[in-house]
């Protein structure tokens, strides 16, 4: 069992990020899961999640799976997650906002994820951002590059159509198992590419 950080900060894509929560505990790993409130406002939207019931939400979902999920409020700096002691084998920001991105590139701790985004970098543990935006402006760039200098991972929500997608589901796979590659973590979710016909 590995132990990974999967955050989401408010942009659209909370189906990336909930379909990569499912396949690493449904491999069995430790998954510790960080919302910005932002984040829960699209998980209404885009899921019809009762924001009210928070941790409740994601144990409805995933409880069945054999991974273990743990869930921190967002404004609790005081997290085992928050400490470069507390060891990890990966971290992503699934969707990542514009916003969220700054602040990591310019070491901004003012919440849990900006926090354990910085003990990432600092602890040189791997770190994958999922921006959301488009068009992307020269400030995006810029704080893409800086981080991407650091050995931060950017992997924009791109789905490839060679495998010729039949859902919005599989292009939804195809983006969360590119993550997981980033991360390592063997899986099954998208056909790879093995050479034209």
């Amino acid at each position: 069992m590995k132990r990974y950080i999967v955050a989401m900060s408010g942009a659209s894509g909370a189906p990336y990020a909930l379909s990569v929560m499912e396949e690493l505990l449904r491999q069995g790993h430790e998954v510790h899961v960080i919302v910005t409130e932002a984040a829960w406002r699209v998980l209404l939207e885009e899921h019809d999640w009762e924001v009210v019931k928070r941790e409740q939400n994601f144990i409805e979902r995933f409880g069945h799976l054999s991974g273990e999920l743990v869930y921190h409020p967002i404004r609790d700096i005081g997290a085992s997650i928050a400490s470069g002691s507390f060891q990890v084998d990966g971290m992503v920001v699934v969707p990542c906002t514009m916003g969220t991105l700054a602040k990591i590139a310019s070491g901004i701790s003012s919440n849990l994820l900006e926090r354990a985004a910085d003990v990432m970098i600092k602890e040189r543990y791997p770190l994958i951002l999922v921006p959301r935006e488009t068009p992307l402006s020269p400030i995006h760039l810029e704080n893409m590059l800086k981080l991407s200098r650091l050995g931060v991972q950017i992997v924009p929500p791109m789905p490839g159509f060679y495998h010729r997608p039949s859902s919005l589901d599989e292009m939804v796979r195809f983006v969360s198992g590119k993550i997981l590659d980033q991360l390592r973590v063997a899986h099954q979710l998208y056909k790879r590419w093995e050479g034209g016909k």
